[in-house]
């Protein structure tokens, strides 16, 4: 804190003395009043010394005086009241000049107003401008489209010659244009994937009452292998043999031919059944799990 007299330093001493006095009195140590009151306890001990140099602003001083009070029982506000010289802010050579700069700093109302127009017109221009070139060229894209589709979708007219002379007779322009051939268009034809017709082969279809390990060879050949759970259904088609082996038979509901359907065999047991289009199913014997 800046103190421009004597006077004022004087004042700050005799504050700072009188606080230590009145502190000292009630036994109160100065920890205790930083705790008190948040100061720094270098801030209280500048105070009681009359340390001006150490201080902040006259501001913050002036609140440190009066939290200091009130942590000892004192009236701050009639302290620094009484003391109000000391907390007066210090004039400098510099305000003088500010204030001159200041004040010859004077800008028209007009000028924002005509910046804001300037401004207000060229946006318009960049908004109305770059909108009609685009218009433009969008037109002469589309009419250059339509060109290119007429020129595309009439043979005729693209085979017409172009006239040298003046024709003899319109018998002339009629021979002279050739007349458009039309091309077929080869259409592939799926080739249909084989299927078993109505009285041949085996239709075998598979529910599951729990869940089951279970090996389906459709002609021979391993078509599934693996767990199905309860409720989920198969089906398989074969022309010869579709051959079901099963680890928990009760488990497996099998439908031939979409007969009605009937479990594989005792529940827990392996049961390996061979279903043809002739005999039906034919249960081979299993070895032990």
């Amino acid at each position: 804190m800046k103190l421009a007299t004597e006077a004022q330093i004087e004042q700050l001493r005799e504050i700072g003395a009188y606080l230590r006095k009145r502190r000292e009195d009630k036994s109160i140590s100065i920890d205790e009043i930083a705790v008190h009151t948040r100061i720094r306890p270098a801030f209280i001990q500048a105070i009681e010394e009359g340390n001006a140099e150490v201080l902040p602003e006259a501001v913050f001083v002036q609140g440190f005086i009066r939290r200091y009070c009130d942590a000892i029982g004192i009236d701050g506000a009639a302290l620094t009241t009484n003391f109000g010289d000391v907390f007066l802010p210090v004039p400098t050579e510099s305000e003088p000049q500010d204030i001159e700069k200041k004040q010859s700093l004077y800008i028209p109302l007009a000028v924002p107003y005509i910046l804001l127009l300037v401004a207000a017109s060229l946006g318009l221009i960049y908004i109305l401008v770059p909108r009609q070139g685009a218009e433009s060229v969008a037109q002469n894209k589309s009419n250059t489209t339509k060109t290119a589709v007429i020129s595309k979708t009439s043979p005729v007219a693209s085979s017409l010659p172009k006239p040298t002379s003046s024709p003899t007779s319109s018998q002339e322009i009629a021979l002279a244009s050739p007349s458009p051939t039309l091309t077929s268009t080869p259409q592939i034809t799926p080739t249909p994937t084989p299927t078993i017709q109505a009285g041949e082969g085996v239709e075998v279809a598979v529910e599951l009452q729990d869940s089951s390990w279970i090996r389906v060879k459709v002609d021979g050949k391993t078509d599934f292998e693996g767990t199905l759970n309860k409720g989920e259904k198969r089906t398989w088609k074969a022309l010869k043999e579709v051959s079901i082996r099963s680890g928990n038979a009760g488990a497996v509901l099998v439908s031939q031919n979409k007969q009605p359907a009937t479990a594989m065999g005792p529940e827990g047991t392996v049961r390996d059944v061979k279903y043809t289009p002739e005999t039906g199913a034919t249960p081979t014997p299993s070895p032990t799990p």
